[in-house]
């Protein structure tokens, strides 16, 4: 056997951070699909070609998982992005993106299905509560202005998630069926009441990371 061909049977080093994505982006579709008590270690594994063993290795247990994966998705919001929020015109630009993304032609997130589909085990709860208030929620109260920004800042979660369950998931006629330029033109004034809060605009900061 040559010396070439003897080199190419040894094992290829593994790449960590490559593997790490990829047991991020499987447990990202197990847990969209199926929610946190539906899911276990092995099949996360399989999806990412790797043993349940690595998995534990890189992330210790299926709640440390879980929470990496939630952390990355509140990290990445489609609606409420710095690109949105910094547009000028945020209230407008919210309700434009979530009426477009919450059309019968788009496919719910893998983000909101892992939070949706993840709500009713506690610990899961928990940890995305405790991701949303560390990053998303803490990010988008600290660039409202007014009296009670908080609570502003924690409504316009919940009328985004309420949305996409109540259009997209739930497929309730009225918002299902609405043309998107009535339905942008009724959502925008409430995101508007929320984002001001009856005081002058204001620019946002960057989020840090």
């Amino acid at each position: 056997m040559s010396k070439s061909r003897r080199a190419s049977t040894k094992p290829r080093p593994r790449n960590a951070a490559a593997t790490r994505d990829a047991i991020l982006v499987s447990a990202l579709r197990a847990f969209a699909d199926r929610g946190y008590d539906g899911v276990g270690l092995r099949e996360i594994a399989e999806g990412a070609g790797v043993t349940a063993m690595l998995v534990n290795h890189y992330f210790g247990s299926k709640q440390q998982l879980f929470s990496e994966v939630v952390a990355r998705a509140v990290a990445t919001p489609i609606i409420l992005n710095q690109e949105n929020i910094a547009s000028g015109k945020p209230a407008e630009a919210l309700a434009t993106a979530l009426v477009k993304m919450t059309s019968a032609d788009e496919k719910p997130q893998d983000g909101f299905l892992l939070f949706l589909h993840s709500a009713s085990t506690r610990h899961a709860a928990k940890i995305t509560r405790e991701q949303l208030e560390k990053h998303q929620y803490k990010w988008l109260a600290s660039v409202m202005r007014g009296p009670h920004s908080a609570e502003r800042a924690g409504l316009v979660l919940a009328i985004v998630a309420g949305v996409q369950i109540m259009r997209q998931m739930i497929g309730l006629s009225a918002l299902a069926n609405c043309p998107p330029a009535v339905l942008t033109k009724i959502l925008g004034p409430v995101f508007q009441q929320l984002w001001s809060g009856g005081a002058a605009p204001r620019t946002p900061r960057k989020r840090s990371r």
